[in-house]
């Protein structure tokens, strides 16, 4: 697979998301029951984050239960976590930022890359790579809708999947934005809510994240 052909399964797999919950779990029965909260809400994908140690066991354990669920390997920073993360299943790779050396490995991933920057002089020599589709982290420290907007003119190529201080009151104006393909939160998954158990609120607000992505793509034609 080209770089080209993964770089148009990121973008496609990330328009189909919209929303992308981003997950941090302490335990494989946390996961599943998050991921059930998370689907049971309208909310198809995620990003499971490689922050604990049991991440990539959750990631192998959520594929094999729910192969539905698409789910993108989160905070990458080595070769060996893109090694660890496609042989656990993961559909996609995401990196909060992407040094040379991590840029060429994920360029030679054999599953879709996205890419984190925060500036525009990261962002061209992504593109110099071949890549078009990347995650801006962390969102609102560098600008937030004023950065994407910066960015939309001189870097009309480039797609983006904001993430970092989004929150529920402000996710539609980040939708609106005509080159992002979909942004990142955990406001439908605080930490609170998870150690407590409280997957009815994760569902809940799950539930209201699918309405606001249901209404960007009605007015964005579909």
């Amino acid at each position: 697979m080209t770089l080209e052909d993964s770089q148009q399964q990121a973008e496609s797999l990330l328009r189909a998301a919209g929303i992308l919950p981003v997950v941090t779990v302490d335990s494989v029965d946390q996961a599943k029951r998050l991921a059930d909260a998370l689907l049971g809400g309208g909310l198809t994908a995620l990003e499971l984050t490689l922050r604990t140690p049991v991440a990539i066991e959750a990631l192998a354990a959520l594929k094999r239960a729910l192969p539905d669920i698409v789910i993108g390997a989160g905070t990458v920073l080595t070769p060996e976590q893109i090694r660890a993360s496609t042989d656990a299943g993961a559909d996609f790779l995401v990196t909060p930022g992407t040094p040379p050396a991590l840029a060429d490995a994920l360029a030679q991933a054999p599953i879709p890359a996205v890419p984190g920057g925060a500036t525009p002089s990261e962002f061209l020599a992504l593109m110099a790579r071949g890549f078009r589709v990347c995650k801006l982290f962390p969102a609102s420290a560098v600008g937030g809708l004023a950065m994407l907007k910066g960015l939309a003119g001189p870097l009309s190529g480039l797609r983006l999947c904001p993430t970092g201080g989004i929150a529920e009151d402000n996710a539609a104006e980040f939708l609106a934005q005509p080159n992002v393909v979909c942004i990142g939160g955990s406001w439908m998954v605080p930490r609170a809510w998870l150690d407590a158990g409280a997957w009815d609120k994760v569902r809940e607000s799950a539930a209201r994240a699918a309405v606001l992505v249901a209404a960007a793509r009605e007015r964005a034609g579909g």
